[in-house]
């Protein structure tokens, strides 16, 4: 039977804190999920989160007497209704126990929200947006996730569904072992570009100013997909600086047309591999433990977050031989650095052309999550 829960605001730091918290009891039986550290958590929902310049948003928690049993987020994206409408909203962050009751009050209130900021048109969850970690789990339930990518409960499309969200987009991951051969369609593109295609690795004297590199071309690689919004040039700056000192130079792979920079691809150590040894607490081993194992080098996983190729080139073969190299140098640097296997996420179900590459090499799709949206009613 549903319990009847009171709806909170988050509005004060211990507000926030309680909300940061509240995974760690509703996933206490899950052996797949992995804590996030709570001081990135901490940062990540502050005003030093650059999404905030371009963005507002709400949160909430659903008590039960004295216990947090939900969460949720809304958020009003001024770049997203720019390209999208001005009546576009989001909700993020949800979490619940198994509760119809639960769930409706979390986007209840989510809603009333989002209504009051002219939104008719609700997608998520974002978490904040669509550059961020996104999308409900709902196939894969039996791995763990790697960095930077979302784990939820089996119950959350459900208690949605309930309450009158649709599925909207699909989101793929797939795994992809090191040890594959080049196909030869692969081999054959490759070389017949290979003087006029350069590859070349990160150049960190210059990080800042490869970072934009990266974001101008991902901006316009990806322009075209569904729910695209640009990184902003302080949102990449963010990510890069977060991660610079886990991403060997030769982690990040960026090719060349005539000198100038037509693709590229990022690959990250599944630095999960050790958050899951430090129940979100940096202190007081947690960072000796992280530098440890990036310094020896002993992350066995690892993530491509990012790639994109020129919207120019794509659909040619020279699109393709840049896919290939950026994908098989990323492939090599991996392998020297002792991984067994990456994940490609994520992938939009309707991203053939990208799926077909993954297809081709050999990699299995073996995680998918779930945008949902919800029409409100005009007022």
């Amino acid at each position: 039977m549903n319990q009847s829960s009171d709806i909170r605001p988050v509005v004060s730091r211990r507000d926030m804190a309680a909300f940061i918290n509240l995974p760690r009891r509703l996933y206490a039986d899950d052996p797949m999920w992995v804590e996030p550290l709570y001081l990135e958590r901490r940062m990540h929902y502050s005003r030093l989160n650059p999404f905030f310049k371009h963005a507002g948003w709400r949160a909430w928690i659903a008590w039960r007497g004295d216990q947090p049993v939900g969460r949720i987020t809304a958020q009003v994206d001024d770049l997203h209704r720019e390209r999208y409408g001005q009546n576009t909203g989001h909700f993020g962050l949800f979490e619940s126990v198994d509760d119809a009751g639960v769930a409706a009050a979390l986007t209840g209130a989510a809603e009333e929200w989002l209504a009051e900021q002219g939104t008719r048109h609700i997608t998520g969850p974002f978490n904040f947006s669509i550059n961020q970690d996104c999308g409900l789990l709902v196939d894969g339930f039996d791995t763990p996730p790697v960095i930077m990518m979302p784990h939820t409960r089996s119950w959350y499309g459900s208690l949605l569904e309930a309450q009158g969200y649709s599925p909207v987009q699909d989101l793929l991951a797939y795994w992809i072992g090191l040890d594959f051969p080049s196909p030869p369609a692969m081999r054959a593109v490759v070389r017949r570009f290979r003087n006029k295609v350069k590859l070349r690795t990160l150049r960190r004297k210059h990080f800042a100013e490869e970072m934009e590199i990266l974001r101008d071309i991902f901006n316009d690689a990806w322009s075209n997909n569904w729910g695209f919004v640009p990184f902003t040039e302080a949102e990449f700056a963010e990510i890069g600086s977060s991660l610079r000192l886990f991403i060997p130079d030769d982690f990040i792979q960026i090719a060349e047309v005539d000198g100038e920079p037509a693709s590229f691809v990022v690959t990250l150590p599944n630095i999960n591999e050790v958050l899951k040894e430090l129940n979100g607490k940096l202190l007081p081993l947690g960072w000796w433990k992280l530098m440890q194992r990036t310094r020896q080098r002993g992350f066995k996983t690892g993530r491509v977050p990012l790639m994109g190729v020129r919207k120019c080139y794509q659909s040619t073969p020279l699109g393709l031989a840049l896919a290939f190299q950026v994908c098989d140098a990323a492939r090599n640097a991996a392998r020297e650095y002792g991984m067994r296997g990456v994940e490609m996420s994520w992938i939009l179900e309707d991203n053939r052309p990208m799926r077909d590459i993954l297809d081709h090499i050999g990699s299995t799709c073996y995680k998918r999550y779930r945008l949902y949206e919800k029409k409100l009613p005009s007022q």
